[in-house]
């Protein structure tokens, strides 16, 4: 790259130099510059006839591809009559697609994530996180949301793998040439292209902005790698999570305070700031210091708006698995930018810290995107609640259940996973219209009426594509890291297309415990070499480059894969990325997946699997502890046997075998005389009709506007509306509150000795209590009483709370009582809870002051 020659003799600028179609082949270059092309099949189909072979080793890239037609191929394409139909056929759907765009209303969202998985082509993703936020933008465009994205635009972005010969993960980081990418430079009025700053300690750093369309869908690209940065600062957009921990700080400052400031550039005021992570949790700073210094609000006026219009979306169910900065780290970044704000600097280190008094404490950006928004959640209904109690001490006085973090069960774009042959059944059977509704069951239960053949050959053709695959990538990859023929020979050579096929890929991080299946080498080889029932497990992932735990997974694996009784049978592919997803998700008969609990917050791909019909062998843990139907998949029970992890996987191994020899593989050859297994179509059927329209994209979207979207819009208008009168009404309020609360006295109470005498069941339990307060009213303040049941030692279930009444005002004093008939015997704790009351609050704990009587 240039910015790295040292030779300062030389003196090099760059030009782009385009190639030029021909006019009635120039609709190619339209199409290839969105992504939307990715998801509409006979859009796919156009690219690749131009040139299947080269498609693929262009990693599908249809711009590469488009670049590459040349004159001889250019006159070839226009003498292809069928050619020249199918392209004017596709762009006008494109067009007619894209027209709806400028119909786009209602809330609009802006939408903020490190990572987006698009497509193979792009390098802007690692895993789950970026996939899903990739197909929420897919879907938002189908269903034409208005709604606006902002992420880093990476030169390497994530790693390639590549396994050595002994099963060492070798991480490689080609770079990716911005010219073939669907992309383009963002301007300004003055037609330059539009650059944003942001300050670091004695430099500013710019960042361009580009945009990459996502069907209707503008995702804004930032790109510090460009001349006028020096090169520490150039390699900001180099890595996705690559780098030290200084190094994830500025990307996130980078991410959230840039971000900001290139919507406000392009004048784009969302109604929501959506943030996919905590890595934007900045992206809260510099809108407060919008509200303080574009609309004049102090601190805490602007911190209300700010909170009102935000969502976080937490993904990681371990505190670990959040972003955390010291303080040291921090301060030359930020304390400037914090003294701008007008607030002092431990005020604002406190929003980062569980408690506000522990200096010792690190920065976390998922307590600072907490204390930054109206509304969070989780990414399952589990997860939900683990959620609850992970962030439950940020919320002193309230147990995890009261709190108002909820959930979104994460989804799949459907046009993005389902395979050609499902989508062309689904449309004959379910009719068009489900595309639409995709989380009618209606529709899908239709799939009951699909003779049991028809089912299998579908199956049968998926599963052959996907071993296809695997041979041609053995080949491709063994020949390259060196082993033998003879070997590249012999396990090719064994890959049964009948046999059952398990499939394990996903990131290979210790917990997801994919050394689960070898822990009993004796059992898995007399599993897998049964002539008759012949099975295959194909696994396929990335570790992380600072994770050795994962690395050594692989490791294990590859070096078990080459044993002779597991060749053919055990198989690892390296190099997951997108396009082997589909593969394998579309083509196995089992997916398979083994967490620690409760440690998945969600998991996406065995959903992708079970919309084509394949079958879900899973922890009940993240999504599948709402998607587990009975005769449709298998599971591992959701609570945990043994607290001592090791005997917990023992037992988890031992279940998993049994349940392969007992169940999975019995049902699976346990075939009629035509060679089905009806018990199995069975279970294909009941996969697709109950489990998969549950976890569309559309079903997720839905929620979020339902769940969340709505709720924060209406808010914000609620308190921006009459120049924040509101918001200056509440903040008053609140000072008012604040300053009175310790004085809040309990002058008697009447509540019976429960410590000597039991409550009859039927006779109602009464209490009284005469407060103090001073300068608040009765109005300002809420008692109410809790019953809870004692799970544990250290929690308490809520059982029954209701509020007292207030039953006389005398001056500075007021009386609250209640009558409560608990309808339940056993016993309970109770307690009395004082809290402050207002409508304008969106939730108790957002002033989070708390007395228990």
């Amino acid at each position: 790259m240039i910015g790295e020659l040292k030779d300062t003799n030389i003196k090099l600028k760059r030009i782009f130099i385009e190639p030029k179609l021909p006019a009635a082949l120039e609709p190619l270059n339209k199409l290839a510059h969105n992504i939307w092309w990715s998801w509409n099949k006979d859009a796919t189909d156009l690219i690749e006839s131009i040139d299947p072979k080269r498609f693929v080793e262009l990693n599908y890239n249809p711009v590469a591809l488009v670049k590459e037609i040349d004159a001889t191929t250019s006159q070839r394409l226009l003498e292809d009559k069928g050619f020249m139909s199918k392209l004017k056929k596709v762009v006008q759907d494109f067009d007619r697609y894209m027209d709806k765009k400028s119909s786009q209303k209602g809330t609009s969202i802006a939408y903020f994530s490190m990572e987006y998985g698009l497509h193979i082509s792009l390098k802007l993703y690692s895993g789950g996180l970026g996939v899903l936020a990739g197909d929420y933008l897919k879907e938002a465009s189908d269903e034409n949301s208005n709604l606006s994205a902002v992420g880093l635009l990476y030169r390497y972005g994530y790693f390639t793998q590549g396994i050595s010969m002994h099963g060492e993960q070798i991480n490689n980081y080609p770079p990716q040439e911005f010219t073939k990418l669907p992309i383009e430079p963002v301007r300004t009025s003055s037609g330059d292209w539009l650059k944003i700053s942001v300050n670091m300690p004695g430099r500013t750093v710019q960042a361009k902005v580009w945009k990459l369309p996502v069907g209707r869908i503008d995702l804004y690209l930032l790109d510090t790698d460009f001349d006028e940065n020096n090169w520490e600062d150039r390699t900001l957009t180099h890595h996705l999570y690559g780098g030290d921990n200084e190094h994830r700080l500025k990307q996130e400052i980078l991410l959230g305070i840039g971000g900001v400031r290139v919507l406000n550039a392009l004048g784009i005021k969302a109604d929501v700031y959506h943030c996919n992570e905590g890595h934007a949790a900045f992206n809260g700073l510099e809108r407060l210091g919008d509200y303080i210094h574009q609309e004049n609000l102090s601190y805490p006026e602007a911190l209300e708006m700010v909170r009102a219009t935000s969502l976080f979306t937490t993904h990681t169910p371990v505190p670990a698995g959040h972003d955390y900065f010291t303080e040291e780290l921090m301060r030359p970044y930020l304390y400037a930018y914090i003294a701008e704000l007008g607030i002092p600097w431990d005020q604002f280190i406190a929003l980062g810290r569980k408690d506000k008094e522990n200096h010792h404490e690190q920065f976390s950006m998922s307590h600072l995107a907490i204390r930054l928004s109206q509304e969070v959640n989780g990414v399952s209904k589990l997860h939900g609640l683990v959620s609850q109690k992970m962030f439950n001490g940020l919320f002193p006085g309230y147990t995890s259940q009261e709190l108002h973090i909820g959930y979104v069960t994460n989804s799949v774009h459907y046009p993005t996973w389902i395979a050609d042959e499902w989508h062309d059944l689904y449309t004959k059977t379910f009719g068009t219209k489900f595309l639409r509704d995709q989380a009618n069951k209606t529709y899908w239960r239709k799939i009951h009426q699909v003779p049991a053949q028809e089912i299998m050959e579908i199956r049968k053709v998926l599963k052959k594509r996907l071993l296809d695959y695997v041979r041609e990538t053995i080949q491709r990859d063994f020949t390259k890291r060196g082993e033998s023929p003879r070997t590249i020979f012999d396990i090719t050579n064994k890959l049964n297309d009948d046999a059952l096929v398990f499939g394990f890929a996903r990131r290979f991080a210790t917990y997801k415990r994919a050394h689960l299946l070898f822990s009993n080498k004796e059992r898995l080889a007399a599993l897998v070499n049964n002539p008759d029932r012949p099975v295959i497990f194909l696994f396929a992932g990335k570790a992380h480059p600072a994770d050795g735990g994962g690395q050594g997974l692989i490791r294990h694996i590859v070096n078990i894969s080459k044993e002779p009784e597991f060749q053919g049978k055990i198989i690892f592919l390296q190099n997951y990325n997108m396009e082997m997803a589909k593969t394998l998700v579309q083509g196995v008969d089992i997916w398979l997946n083994t967490p620690t609990r409760p440690q998945e917050a969600s998991g996406t791909s065995g959903m992708k699997a079970a919309m084509n019909g394949v079958m879900n062998f899973s922890v009940l843990d993240g999504w599948w502890a709402e998607g587990f139907r009975d005769n449709a998949g298998w599971a591992l029970p959701e609570e945990r046997t043994f607290a001592e992890q090791n005997m917990q996987d023992e037992l988890d191994s031992e279940s998993i075998y049994n349940i392969m020899e007992q169940s999975i593989i019995p049902t699976y050859f346990d075939r009629d005389a035509g060679g089905i297994s009806t018990s199995w179509v069975e279970y294909i059927k009941q996969i697709i009709a109950e489990v998969a329209p549950e976890f569309t994209m559309q079903r997720m979207l839905h929620d979020y506007y339902d769940r969340f979207y709505v709720k924060v819009h209406e808010r914000g208008q609620k308190l921006r509306s009459k120049q924040y009168a509101a918001t200056v009404e509440l903040n008053k309020w609140r000072e008012k509150v604040i300053h009175a609360w310790d004085a809040i006295e309990v002058l008697d109470s009447q509540v019976m000795d429960t410590d000597n005498h039991p409550l009859p069941t039927g006779k109602p339990f009464e209490a009284s209590f005469k407060l103090f307060l001073g300068s608040l009213s009765a109005e300002d303040v809420g008692i109410e009483v809790v019953f809870f049941k004692r799970k544990s030692e250290d929690e308490l279930v809520p059982q029954l709370t209701k509020e007292l009444e207030v039953k006389k005002v005398n001056g500075h004093t007021a009386t609250f009582a209640c009558k409560v008939d608990p309808q339940v015997s056993g016993v309970y704790e109770y307690g009395f809870r004082l809290f402050p009351k207002n409508e304008l609050l969106a939730h108790r704990q957002d002033l989070n002051l708390v007395q228990w009587l």
